[in-house]
């Protein structure tokens, strides 16, 4: 699932509606159909072997792959890897390539690679603000097979330097920038730097950035994770997970029979929903931002509400950076409110027209407490020392008009 073959010249919108599409398609539809079979045929006996040994391409079994799966994984290749592959063809690399591999879910695609990265005996260093269930992945699958993880504090260059330092043996790298649900900024180039100098790979979850704000590839990571179900679907009808590298030419054999072992490979269907997600989204990401900007701005000036977490601001400590390498600030905001735990859940249950409910990057706008929901099973002291107090609210901004969203909140926190 190479990277398209459509120039990377072309812009992120082209490319985000043109890359991976076959035409002339079945039948010359205009949209790629769903190929909804669990088993492929084959014209012969040599064929068909030919396909199961990797001879030659082709589609054998359900679990392995369907042409859904390689239409959207080959134009998240082309979205994440743009500025990557032009650079490198300008430097005269003009073979190379980045790939990506679907998989049924965001957690699939995490557990995926890191059985392919590690073995047991290993040491990863890991950002502390982390997704619930990547914390939950490494405290408790990683760990029954001997895997250490040490977890950096904070996620400033000096604490990934001093970890690093102190534990040079480690085999990978792991952050999440913007970070869920604090909105933490990692500097990307500076930790795959000194990952680098370890020979170390730098793993990067872009799901809060999405390809389309935010490139890792192309500031040093080596391998970036998305959990298509959010941004990149868009629309909260499904679940999915990719995992983008241009390094999958020494352990592609392998992260793909792991895959199929596993079975997390994502339906036709699913992976047609995520394609269909993918051709808007440098344009509902546009408004995620757009709204979110104004949202932040009004909590900032809020008399009820102590802080607020979001990098587009100027007072959040990670602004410069963000300024740096994204294209704009994202679409998820965290705040917390004078009256803590107790204040937080008044507001949400006053809400009218956002929708208390986890996950994020849905066209309407979600609100949720990480504490005691997406993060409730993260033990308390590390949920602590990641930030995530107990009067955390995340909200998930989404396409609706600004004004009516505006005045969700602000009924909801006159009845704080």
């Amino acid at each position: 699932m190479k990277s398209s073959t459509l120039n990377p010249n072309y812009g992120f919108n082209t490319l985000s509606i043109h890359a991976g599409e076959p035409h002339p398609c079945s039948q010359n539809a205009h949209v790629a159909p769903i190929y909804q079979s669990s088993t492929y045929s084959f014209p012969s006996a040599e064929e068909g072997g030919q396909i199961f040994k990797g001879e030659k391409e082709g589609y054998v079994y359900g679990r392995m792959g369907s042409p859904n799966m390689t239409i959207v994984s080959e134009k998240v290749a082309a979205l994440e890897g743009r500025d990557l592959i032009l650079a490198k063809h300008a430097a005269g690399e003009t073979d190379f390539t980045v790939e990506a591999h679907a998989f049924s879910s965001g957690m699939n695609a995490i557990t995926t690679l890191m059985l392919t990265l590690l073995k047991p005996g290993d040491t990863i260093i890991a950002q502390s603000s982390l997704y619930g269930g990547t914390v939950g992945l490494f405290n408790n699958l990683l760990t029954k097979y001997n895997i250490k993880v040490v977890w950096v504090a904070h996620g400033t260059l000096a604490a990934f330097e001093q970890t690093i330092a102190k534990f040079p043996e480690a085999k990978l790298v792991y952050c999440e920038t913007p970070a869920n649900p604090t909105l933490e900024i990692v500097d990307i180039e500076g930790v795959a730097n000194l990952a680098h100098t370890h020979n170390m790979p730098l793993v990067v979850d872009n799901t809060f950035a999405t390809p389309y704000l935010q490139r890792p590839l192309a500031l040093g990571a080596d391998w970036v994770i998305h959990s298509t179900t959010k941004y990149i679907g868009g629309h909260g009808v499904v679940v999915g997970g990719m995992v983008v590298s241009p390094y999958f030419k020494t352990l592609s054999d392998e992260l793909l029979s792991n895959m199929h072992n596993t079975g997390g490979v994502p339906s036709p269907f699913d992976a047609w929903l995520l394609n269909m997600g993918l051709k808007t989204l440098p344009l509902r990401m546009d408004r995620h931002c757009d709204n979110a900007e104004k949202i932040a701005a009004y909590l900032e000036n809020h008399p009820k509400v102590s802080k607020v977490w979001y990098p587009g601001l100027e007072s959040h400590t990670g602004h410069d950076l963000a300024k740096k390498q994204m294209k704009r600030y994202g679409g998820m905001i965290s705040f917390e409110l004078k009256g803590g735990l107790d204040a937080g859940i008044k507001m949400m249950d006053s809400i009218q027209l956002m929708i208390l409910a986890v996950s994020l990057g849905t066209v309407d706008t979600l609100i949720q407490h990480p504490a005691s929901m997406t993060h409730a099973k993260v033990p308390v002291d590390q949920r602590h020392a990641a930030g995530i107090t107990d009067g955390l609210v995340r909200v998930s901004i989404g396409l609706e008009n600004i004004e009516d969203l505006l005045t969700d909140f602000d009924q909801a926190l006159a009845k704080v």
